[in-house]
């Protein structure tokens, strides 16, 4: 009996050290590195999938998944306030708050009425009104064409999504972006991260 119950103790000490020592190895297939052929396929599977459109409560999302709904943009009293990062909000810059993407994603927010498109850095958390995925700084209003409508219908494709163990994983809108816009939404990425845990 004794000799049973060692051997059983044996089994499963060896089995942890060898699942504890693929880990790592599963945890970096499962998120391909950005820059390679894999995570471009993985982008366009994103891509061919239907939006989702987070209501209420929705948790952070880190799949990359493209999310339909309303973006408004913030009025210019926010100028100057600080957003979920830490950082105060430029108006000119190209910044966005989102409730479910993970602060440091860049993506294209697409206005659907008139199909101009702009790059975010999701920087804040919010709009906290139901139907509503983005708020959009002053110039990225002015980019999209929202005018003084103020609410306008859009598309938010995920490029670049940082992963909890601080991996960058591609989203639906690297499938369109250029190597470049890529390249560029990596480093925005990894800098606006820049080593911590995303949340």
């Amino acid at each position: 009996m004794t000799h049973v119950r060692s051997s059983r103790f044996t089994f499963v000490a060896l089995a942890g050290v060898v699942l504890a020592g693929l880990a790592p190895g599963w945890a970096a297939a499962a998120v391909p590195p950005p820059d390679s052929p894999a995570a471009r396929q993985e982008a366009r599977k994103l891509d061919a999938l239907p939006p989702v459109a987070p209501h209420g409560r929705a948790s952070i999302d880190h799949s990359g998944r493209k999310e339909a709904g309303r973006a408004s943009f913030y009025s210019r009293r926010f100028t100057h306030r600080k957003m979920a990062n830490g950082e105060r909000l430029n108006p000119h810059a190209n910044v966005a708050a989102s409730k479910t993407l993970p602060l440091g994603t860049t993506a294209t927010v697409t206005n659907l009425q008139n199909g101009r498109s702009a790059m975010v850095k999701i920087e804040d958390r919010g709009p906290y009104v139901d139907g509503r995925v983005v708020d959009v700084s002053p110039k990225v209003a002015q980019d999209l064409g929202v005018g003084k409508r103020g609410v306008v219908p859009v598309v938010v494709k995920p490029i670049t999504v940082p992963q909890p163990d601080g991996a960058v994983k591609l989203g639906a809108g690297a499938a369109d972006a250029s190597p470049q816009q890529v390249e560029e939404a990596t480093r925005t990425t990894e800098a606006l991260v820049g080593g911590s845990r995303p949340h």
